[in-house]
């Protein structure tokens, strides 16, 4: 099997140089305005990838001012005008990051910048075809890590079935979510949600400018994994995206017990978010009068960056969505189960072995151990959450560890916005993602290996065609549900609706058939322990 695929790759590579070499000779004739679009802000040349199908993409396109200086932990500013047509065919910074992820997935660190608020537009509309949908894509990496045009994001094939791609970037970890009792009395009482805001602004500039590419401003698609999943979590709930959204893909949305805070005021275990960031602020710059906006703005960002990758004393920071403010007037989850959230067809998933690509970083050998992880979260109910993932050894520890995290940081929310939607009239269709990673089977259907199946991007010697068959279904289910709010359609197997009651889904896996109930009763009894 492996054979066949190095043959298809092959082939593959075969027919991508021979489309190479003739889009070179028609570009060498082609006129130099074929890929050059008009924006607000000034005119723009992509590149022109494929000139049989038009596929065009447009790189590093500046959608709010550089957030440094004096706008460092500001609500984003509009980017400026430009005169003569700028080039947009490399990608823009990547906001500042450590080298984590990117030694993870085995990927040069981009350039990064404070500067790095850009986003890419792919797409094949020529000028006279019809609007098509958009659909923005929001990276994942814990709101600390990640960037708009890791590999696997690629667009093209999602502009190949008649969507506008659109990928962003956004402040990422303490310059991007720092609440701070500083920040907020110079910013009409509150701080915090850079990031998110910094993706309303994005999806601003895309209400304002995707036609322009051939995009539907009224048929926009948010979707994202991981923190790209809490951001379609957080968006979905907030009134600042109202108008702008129309419909939500949540992969593996990052909801945990712990990135949902107060701005001010301790919820039970939970210390606030201000006091969050006077915790971190008293690591980098010292405790008390020390603690001054100018202070702050004043730390270099590579200091920040680094300082925090390492954590403990020198200043850890846990990215949060920070309620009690305009972006989120309260806790996201709570907007759910009030049915505040945005009403808009809603598609949210989960992966069967969400937890063990953590567990790698930080394996538990004794019970006793994960006990400990227990309490500083749940306090006196630890011992009534261990007791739901029973273990005797350390191999079922193992598979126990992985639950938990699969559940309490990945399903728990997922089902908590799903169940919501009955609180809604827009539908909603659950996923359940089985299908073990060939590349590396022993961390089973992991967090984030529906990625390449999605975006059709799967690279290695051991997918085989049954994964090929997957990704050509699991993105055209999306790009349907990007068309008209519903997945099914086409002849692919029947996606029934979720329910309260059913909780109906699909899973994708070996095979594609449908479950109920997923993980109802553990799940059912978590939500009972944190409401205690």
């Amino acid at each position: 099997m492996a054979e066949t695929r190095r043959r298809r790759y092959a082939a593959h590579w075969t027919v991508a140089l021979v489309a190479t070499l003739s889009f070179l000779a028609a570009a060498a004739t082609a006129g130099a305005d074929d890929a050059v679009v008009k924006t607000e802000s000034g005119k723009l040349r992509g590149e022109v990838l494929d000139a049989d199908s038009g596929l065009a993409v447009y790189r590093g396109i500046p959608f709010a001012a550089a957030p440094v200086g004096e706008l460092r932990w500001k609500a984003p500013q509009p980017a400026p005008q430009w005169n003569g047509v700028r080039d947009a065919t490399e990608f823009g910074a990547i906001c500042p990051q450590s080298p984590a992820l990117a030694m993870m997935t085995g990927e040069s660190l981009p350039k990064s910048s404070e500067d790095c608020l850009y986003l890419n537009v792919w797409t094949t509309a020529g000028e006279d075809d019809d609007l098509r949908p958009v659909m923005v894509w929001i990276h994942g990496g814990g709101l600390s890590l990640g960037w708009s045009h890791q590999a696997q994001y690629d667009g093209a094939a999602f502009a190949g079935r008649g969507v506008v791609l659109v990928s962003i970037n956004y402040r990422l970890g303490p310059l991007g979510y720092l609440a701070h009792p500083a920040l907020s009395k110079e910013s009409g009482g509150e701080s915090g949600n850079y990031g998110f805001l910094d993706q309303i602004a994005a999806l601003g500039w895309v209400n304002r400018n995707i036609a322009r590419f051939g995009g539907d401003p009224n048929n926009v698609t948010i979707f994202g994994e991981s923190a790209g999943g809490a951001s379609v979590h957080a968006l979905m709930a907030s009134p600042q995206a109202k108008g702008l959204i129309h419909r939500a893909i949540a992969e593996s949305p990052w909801v945990t017990d712990t990135n949902i805070r107060p701005l001010r005021g301790a919820r039970g275990q939970l210390a606030s978010a201000e006091d969050v960031g006077v915790a971190w602020a008293t690591a980098m710059v010292g405790d008390g009068a020390k603690q001054t906006a100018k202070a702050l703005r004043a730390l270099d960002a590579g200091t920040i960056i680094a300082r925090t990758a390492q954590g403990g004393a020198l200043g850890s920071y846990e990215p949060h969505v920070t309620y009690g403010t305009a972006f989120m007037p309260e806790s996201s989850e709570d907007r759910y189960t009030a049915g505040k959230q945005n009403d808009i067809p809603l598609i949210a998933g989960t992966n069967r072995n969400e937890g063990t690509m953590f567990m790698a970083f930080e394996p538990l050998t004794e019970r006793a151990q994960f006990l400990e992880t227990l309490k500083g979260v749940y306090g006196d109910q630890a011992e009534e959450v261990a007791k739901l993932y029973p273990s005797s050894n350390a191999d079922e520890l193992k598979v126990q560890h992985d639950r938990f995290l699969t559940d309490t940081w990945f399903l728990r929310g997922t089902r908590r916005m799903l169940l919501g939607m009955d609180r809604v009239s827009s539908p909603a269709f659950q996923y359940f993602f089985t299908r073990v990673n060939p590349e590396n089977p022993a961390w089973g259907a992991h967090h984030a290996a529906e990625l390449g199946y999605v975006f059709n991007t799967l690279e290695g010697e051991n997918y085989e065609e049954t994964d090929d068959r997957l990704a050509a279904l699991m993105i055209d289910y999306w790009v349907q549900f990007a068309r008209t709010g519903d997945p099914n359609g086409g002849g692919r197997p029947a996606w029934p609706e979720f329910d309260g009651k059913k909780q109906a889904y699909l899973e994708f896996g070996d095979e594609v058939k449908t479950g109920a109930a997923l993980e109802r009763e553990i799940n059912d009894r978590l939500e009972a322990i944190r409401g205690q």
